[in-house]
């Protein structure tokens, strides 16, 4: 649990930057989102493979 808590914390801290990105062409910003969608992906594929091995030890 504690890292799908470390993901909504990750989503929430990169919700300004997708807003400058998306509303003011902040390119600056855009890369931080891309960098920030990478974490994402990453910590959802550990998160994944927590619960199927979790799921397959009952």
């Amino acid at each position: 649990m504690e890292k799908f808590s470390k993901l909504k914390e990750l989503i929430a801290s990169v919700e300004a930057d997708a807003e400058k990105f998306y509303n003011n062409s902040n390119n600056a910003a855009g890369t931080r989102v891309r960098k920030a969608m990478q974490d994402l992906k990453n910590l959802a594929q550990e998160i994944r493979t927590e619960v199927t091995e979790i799921k397959n030890k009952a």
